[in-house]
């Protein structure tokens, strides 16, 4: 029953303004929560976060955007069992990194709350309960789920990502005039009509600071909750690399003095 009803008081969100000026339902039938998952090449994981995500009991859809793997992981999620009486929707693209595919995906979210959910285990999907909860009591637009604020288990993992993400962290408040800790998590929950009208261009990881940048520039209400972390390796598939540090330097820096759509 307390689903339903933050679910009723969310879904008004759900419109969009257009260009002739009244906001209009963009979905007939909308739910509460859509988690949108980039994926490549992860079958051996995809199946655990979509049975987590099950798990939480939420009013949900899921929405799996395979951006060209070469594995099974597309076969995988075709064949995984409905999650809470509704399909695991599967949208499939040429490879392209994970800010095309999230981009991709963003059209076809019908949640009132949009959650971006990596599909290699590296978030905990029973995290996501806490990290939705301020936008469901109309306090937040934008939660980060912040991996260095303490309070859940982290895995000790390579020191100069985490400089690299304290450098960047601190470059974002210094453009932007925020106190965000994690600007690179990959946690993130959005009011669904926010997301929709972010000016996104990167096809791979800078896609990262691109929504930072965004959502500071617009002064939303973006809040932060400690989530747990298991950090991968190289060896075990983990694909950032220190070329993806220096673009989102340049992606921060050019969303400063970019013009604001």
């Amino acid at each position: 029953m307390a689903t339903t009803a933050m679910a009723a008081r969310c879904i008004p969100q759900l419109t969009h303004r257009t260009s002739r000026g009244p906001r209009q339902l963009l979905y007939p039938d909308p739910v509460d929560v859509s988690f949108l998952i980039p994926a490549y090449n992860e079958a051996s994981t995809i199946s655990e976060v979509l049975d987590r995500i099950a798990s939480l009991g939420l009013d949900c859809e899921i929405i799996v955007i395979d951006d060209g793997s070469t594995d099974a992981t597309a076969e995988i999620v075709a064949s995984h069992p409905n999650a809470n009486g509704q399909p695991v929707r599967l949208l499939r693209k040429k490879n392209g990194g994970k800010g095309s595919a999230l981009r991709h995906g963003i059209p076809h979210c019908r949640g009132a709350i949009v959650v971006i959910q990596d599909a290699d285990m590296e978030y905990d999907p029973h995290d996501v309960p806490m990290l939705i909860e301020p936008i469901r009591s109309e306090r937040a637009d934008v939660v980060y789920g912040s991996r260095l604020s303490g309070g859940q288990p982290q895995r000790a993992y390579m020191f100069w990502h985490l400089v690299g993400n304290r450098f960047l962290s601190l470059l974002t408040g210094l453009l932007f005039n925020t106190t965000l800790t994690d600007m690179e998590t990959g946690y993130k929950a959005f009011r669904s009509d926010v997301l929709k009208e972010l000016n996104l261009t990167e096809d791979r990881f800078g896609i990262e600071p691109e929504i930072t940048a965004e959502i500071c520039r617009r002064r939303l209400r973006v809040y932060e909750t400690p989530i747990s972390y298991y950090g991968r390796t190289y060896d075990e598939g983990k694909n950032i690399t220190w070329r993806d540090g220096f673009r989102a330097v340049f992606v921060l820096l050019r969303a400063r003095v970019r013009p604001l759509r």
